[in-house]
């Protein structure tokens, strides 16, 4: 007998373990994957019984992995993945179309993508569920290598020093599908409202509101080009506020154009484009091999025709 015939586990033993790690408890892990608490301590001592060592051991009131169980845990997105993968071409031979599909995206694509990608799915792909949870790019790609979620929607900025997509991506499978062009927001009545693309050296002595702090990051850069600092009075992650913010004369602010997309227009404020360059990388994050999950496959390409059927309203 081979060493790894002597050991006995099987993908739901991995999910199983993946769970106490990702939940902290055998209650919550249970719960998670929809049994009973005690069916998962019966299942844990009969791997610990196959294996000889200890998987998991108390802490307090909780439980923990030990370092076995922890072992398990590391390796259990890729062999599950990589099962998932099998399952879906075998699926796919014999004619099915179904499945569910985890994913997170940005705020700003709750509104503006998702709601296209479940209508095109339900109308072409109704076999396939997708639940869908919001996350900035670095908290979802994260997700991914938790084997938390299926695809991440992210984005990143040219220079972004907090670029998601370098070393916490490393291993996992990136693929850009589009780009998202940044806007001026300003004031109704502003002298640069009228015309085409906004020069931002022309608003260097205008009150800046910044975004979140890589958006806030990106406002810093774009002006630097322009040869200025922007005063920077007002921060704020919420579009909306940004939007009221300029309205109300308090300052000007760029923003996406899939953020300003995700609001009914504000009566008050103009958008106009800044010069080409000047946007942001969207990108799908998967474990490797994840796109040959055929669910996963179906909706990376429902995602690239809503990206696209957006941009199309917009312009």
């Amino acid at each position: 007998m081979t060493d790894l015939e002597e050991l006995d586990f099987d993908v739901h033993t991995l999910r199983v373990v993946k769970a106490i790690a990702d939940e902290g408890s055998l209650t919550a892990a249970a719960e998670a994957l929809g049994y009973s608490q005690p069916a998962l301590s019966q299942q844990m001592r009969r791997l610990e019984q196959r294996l000889g060592v200890p998987v998991i051991e108390r802490a307090g009131r909780k439980v923990r992995l030990t370092e076995a169980g922890r072992v398990l845990a590391r390796h259990a997105p890729a062999v599950t993945t990589a099962l998932d993968a099998a399952a879906g071409e075998l699926a796919e031979l014999r004619g099915l179309r179904s499945g569910r599909v985890r994913m997170a995206g940005f705020p700003s694509a709750s509104p503006t993508l998702v709601p296209r990608l479940l209508a095109d799915l339900a109308e072409h792909h109704p076999g396939i569920t997708v639940t869908y949870v919001e996350a900035e790019p670095p908290e979802a790609v994260e997700a991914v290598r938790d084997d938390r979620v299926d695809i991440a929607l992210t984005f990143s900025y040219p220079g972004d020093r907090d670029d998601p997509h370098r070393l916490s991506a490393r291993g996992l499978s990136v693929h850009t599908i589009g780009r998202d062009a940044f806007l001026a927001v300003l004031p109704t009545g502003h002298s640069a409202a009228d015309g085409g693309s906004v020069d931002l050296s022309t608003l260097s002595n205008e009150d800046w509101i910044a975004g979140c702090p890589r958006c806030r990051g990106h406002l810093l850069e774009v002006c630097d080009r322009a040869g200025f600092e922007p005063r920077i009075t007002f921060e704020t992650d919420n579009v909306a506020a940004v939007e009221g913010l300029v309205a109300q004369g308090i300052g000007v602010a760029t923003l996406p154009a899939l953020a300003v997309a995700s609001f009914p227009p504000m009566p008050g404020i103009v958008t106009r484009p800044l010069p080409p360059g000047d946007e942001r990388t969207l990108h799908v994050v998967t474990a490797q091999g994840a796109d040959r999950v055929p669910s996963v496959r179906t909706t990376l390409a429902a995602l690239e025709r809503a990206l696209k059927a957006a941009q199309s309203a917009a312009v």
